[in-house]
């Protein structure tokens, strides 16, 4: 008997129905490995994580089928996949690589179902100045044209 995707994607995602948590991704390995990404717009709490695992792991047939289950919270650093998380980090300062190999820095200014719009600051030097000056600049990007976005984490 296979393990099916879809299957353990609804499973997880009529667990997480009720709460504030949502599913991010959900990656079956060949070697029948089962990770299963969580997030929550406050972060996630790691006895969510043991709970749904349990959920999940009841659900399926350790006799019939051999599998490796973690369910993990989605990765500070790992790339945007849900509109979501784009959701989560408005306001906050993102990396975005488009398509074509540009890569942005900027305030994650909005976002809605077709692509969100980034803040970048950028210096300019206005004709007679003497020194640069800051100007705010939106972008609008399609999710479509992105290659990633990612939360930029930046100890001062």
């Amino acid at each position: 008997m296979m393990i099916d995707k879809n299957m353990l994607i609804s499973l997880t995602e009529e667990y997480l129905k009720d709460t504030t948590y949502y599913l991010v991704d959900l990656i079956l390995g060949n070697d029948n490995s089962i990770i299963v990404e969580i997030d929550n717009d406050e972060g996630v709490d790691i006895d969510q994580c043991v709970a749904l695992s349990r959920h999940i792991e009841v659900q399926l047939d350790r006799d019939s089928e051999d599998f490796e289950l973690t369910v993990t919270s989605a990765g500070l650093t790992s790339p945007f996949k849900t509109i979501r998380q784009y959701r989560k980090y408005e306001g906050k300062e993102v990396e975005v690589l488009t398509r074509t190999g540009v890569k942005h820095n900027g305030i994650l200014r909005s976002s809605d179902n077709e692509g969100f719009i980034l803040t970048i600051t950028r210096k300019v030097k206005p004709e007679g100045a003497k020194r640069k000056q800051e100007v705010d600049e939106d972008i609008r990007f399609k999710y479509d044209d992105v290659k990633y976005t990612k939360y930029l984490i930046r100890f001062k």
